[in-house]
């Protein structure tokens, strides 16, 4: 290790006020929406916010929050390449799925239900298009010269983190959509297909991470070493949680679609198998039973 190495300290506070100015600013908005303007349009009979809507959308606004500021921004964008792929799974598949999760059908209508974001949505949301954008965004944002211009030029990193947070969202959106307008999956086993190919895709990259010999990114591989973890191991590290706890979240989403799918299908199958009560028979006796002549 060398002596600038061993004197690198990665948990050294860096304050980032404009992450602070954004995320509060999304939650207090989210706040206005559901307390101020939400009691006050035609929802169609539904609830402002359910409890479940509720704390996904913090959970979401929490998670994005994390990953942006301090320590996992500071480390993952100064020493450690396997914290910088930490921070792009909260980015593209935990936040932007909550958030979505947390926005209830009427607001989703306010949102995007017509003018030029529906428009748009309905060229860029389909399943195929949505998730082959995200998928080459993943691809080329990890390029080795594309990577280590954004890592080397800050302005440049914000713009590829928009870019994946966005195509990561236009990848959910037709899993969590709820606007019949535009692009959604309706049946369980097309949701559950459609992320099932969402968790095969990355292995590719990943594989270039876990099975190379050299660091593929020359930044990491000057970068200062905190924590005694070399730019190999770091990187393999990297692939590891590229593929591994992407996986991991994703076929958890797909098994809670998979429960709650034969819970409703359970469901069903019991209330057209319940046993009549005998003042229903007799009700439908009498609803049925053929005049008599006079």
């Amino acid at each position: 290790m060398s002596l600038a190495a061993s004197h690198v300290n990665g948990w050294a506070f860096h304050a980032h006020p404009e992450v602070w100015v954004l995320t509060v600013a999304i939650i207090v908005g989210y706040w206005y929406v559901i307390v101020r303007v939400g009691p006050n349009v035609d929802r169609a009979g539904e609830p402002v916010v359910t409890r479940r809507q509720m704390w996904s959308f913090i959970a979401g606004w929490a998670i994005l929050w994390i990953g942006a500021d301090y320590p996992i921004h500071d480390i993952g964008e100064r020493y450690l390449f396997s914290v910088h792929m930490a921070q792009h799974m909260l980015f593209s598949l935990v936040a932007p799925a909550l958030l979505l999760l947390g926005l209830p059908p009427w607001l989703q209508r306010r949102l995007w239900g017509s003018g030029w974001r529906a428009a748009a949505l309905r060229r860029l949301a389909r399943p195929l298009l949505a998730g082959g954008l995200y998928t080459v965004w993943l691809v080329f944002s990890h390029w080795p010269a594309a990577m280590d211009t954004a890592l080397r030029h800050e302005p440049v990193h914000f713009l590829f983190h928009l870019a994946l947070f966005s195509t990561a969202s236009l990848m959910w959106f037709p899993v969590f959509n709820r606007n019949a307008d535009l692009p959604r999956l309706t049946t369980p086993p097309g949701r559950m297909v459609y992320v099932f190919m969402q968790s095969i895709l990355p292995t590719v990259p990943a594989a270039f991470y876990t099975f190379a010999d050299n660091v593929i990114y020359p930044f990491y591989a000057d970068a200062p070493r905190p924590f005694g973890l070399t730019a190999v191991s770091d990187q393999q590290l990297a692939g590891a949680i590229m593929k591994t706890w992407g996986g991991v979240f994703l076929w958890g989403v797909i098994a809670v679609m998979f429960f709650r799918w034969t819970a409703a299908d359970e469901r069903e199958r019991k209330a057209r198998r319940r046993v009549l009560t005998w003042d229903e028979v007799q009700t439908e006796l009498e609803r049925t039973k053929a005049p008599t002549a006079g």
